[in-house]
């Protein structure tokens, strides 16, 4: 592309540079050749009227003008061969007197007809060196004679020509200066192109965070800029894919190790019951552990089912009361509360409303009761409430169980995480339910937060528009 800019803006300027050194050059001679003529046409006329005055001189005297030409035109010739001009005259078409130098150069054609006119010819010649040459007939009653002034140009046409190789000498230098000027110029105007092709290999080659310098407020500047947005955009949409792509392989990782424990148990009671010889006793308790493990699958698999379509079946929002949705919550986590031996405790001022989905936010306070519930000891007390918080409806539940290390918090809301496997796993869960939770608030855009410290206790805090 620069080559191309360069190569055209080049030739075009070649093309103006010759063409007006051209026409200055053919300004030059033209005004050369212009001062030659007068010159020769001054000449011819002062020549032609000093002859004239000889011609009638002698004609008085009765002497013959042809056998006295030669004398008459000696000291003209010896006066303009110093010059390199030349002298003739013609009488009733014949010339009878040429300047000595004609014999050694060429032979003269016949003289012009003028038709006795009192008129100038003036024409060139470019036989062996170029001339100029004014011919002009005598006035009545010396009409038959005639005076040719020839004009030598070698000087003229010599002098145009130094001047015109001057001329493109100079038009050349001109033209190295140009071109070197404008390939620099082309550097500049194209170094911006420059670093958004590197940059743009080198985002290609995966490279995201490759930026290109902005600098000034020009056409260029602009490309440059947007160039950076789209980078911007790119990398993160890179990042938000392998950060997907991590979180998938991460939840086919956790998803397979949560089947193959249980599956893993309940095979091998199974192939116990099969071949050994027990009691009763002991195949009830096998039988037991093969139920409660695929109750636990079954939980999971109910819990992925809800994963699966939040968001996907069709919303009904309307406007919720925490006041019932708290009721309902106590309906239903009471008698979990109580077979562990830890009191609920709802603190609402006044009623407020949530735009949302009643099920889903009941799953939301629930799951996150039951987390509570589990990370209590016996006799706790695990507080729901709801406030007005600037422009925003916050809810939080708070325990004092076993809480949690910063870094364990960062974890939390993936799918299959727990905080004490072991626990977790004897407690039912799949670590599937701050998943599910993080999943409601995005469709119900909110915001989730966690405070929380080892031996102390955790407060979830949810943030709703009002």
């Amino acid at each position: 592309m620069k080559k191309k800019i360069f190569f055209v803006a080049l030739i075009l300027f070649l093309i103006f540079l010759n063409s007006m050194l051209l026409i200055v050059s053919t300004a030059i001679l033209n005004d050369k050749l212009s001062a030659v003529r007068e010159k020769c046409l001054a000449e011819h006329y002062v020549i032609a009227s000093s002859l004239i005055g000889d011609i009638q001189a002698l004609e008085q005297r009765g002497n013959n003008v042809e056998e006295n030409i030669d004398s008459l035109m000696r000291l003209h010739s010896r006066y303009l061969q110093g010059k390199g001009n030349r002298l003739a005259v013609a009488f009733c078409g014949e010339w009878i007197y040429e300047s000595p130098v004609f014999a050694s150069e060429e032979k003269l054609t016949a003289p012009p007809d003028t038709g006795y006119r009192q008129e100038r010819l003036v024409y060139m010649k470019n036989g062996s060196r170029p001339v100029l040459c004014v011919y002009g007939s005598f006035p009545a009653p010396l009409q038959d004679y005639g005076l040719m002034y020839i004009g030598d140009l070698s000087d003229t046409i010599q002098s145009w020509r130094h001047t015109n190789k001057l001329l493109f000498l100079t038009g050349a230098a001109v033209m190295l200066i140009m071109s070197f000027f404008l390939f620099q110029f082309l550097n500049i105007i194209f170094r911006p192109l420059r670093q958004i092709s590197s940059t743009s290999a080198k985002i290609a080659s995966g490279n995201y965070g490759s930026r290109i310098p902005v600098h000034g407020k020009d056409e260029i500047s602009s490309v440059a800029y947007n160039f950076n947005l789209m980078a911007e955009q790119v990398e993160m949409q890179i990042q938000q894919l392998e950060d997907a792509a991590e979180q998938k392989q991460q939840f086919i990782d956790n998803f397979s190790h949560e089947l193959r424990i249980p599956l893993t148990a309940i095979y091998g009671y199974a192939e116990y019951i099969q071949k050994a010889l027990m009691s009763e006793e002991e195949r009830y308790e096998c039988t037991q552990f093969i139920m409660s493990e695929c109750s636990r699958l079954q939980n999971m698999a109910y819990q992925l089912l809800n994963m699966a379509l939040l968001g996907r079946e069709e919303r009904k929002d309307s406007d919720c009361s925490l006041k019932a949705l708290f009721a309902q919550s106590e309906k239903a986590m009471h008698m979990r509360a109580a077979k562990k031996g830890v009191r609920l405790i709802y603190a609402l001022p006044k009623d407020y409303i949530v735009r949302g989905n009643m099920e889903q936010l009941l799953m939301l306070t629930n799951n996150l009761i039951d987390n509570a519930i589990k990370a209590s000891r016996q006799e706790d007390e695990i507080r729901i409430c709801a406030y007005s918080e600037e422009s925003d409806i916050v809810m939080e539940v708070e325990d004092h169980g076993i809480g949690m290390e910063p870094e364990q918090v960062a974890h939390i809301k993936e799918a299959f995480y727990r905080v004490d496997k072991a626990r977790s796993r004897a407690a039912g869960g799949a670590g599937l339910g701050l998943a599910i939770c993080e999943k409601i608030i995005q469709l119900h855009r909110a915001k989730m937060s966690f405070i929380s410290e080892a031996g102390v206790g955790t407060i979830v805090k949810l943030s709703f528009p009002a």
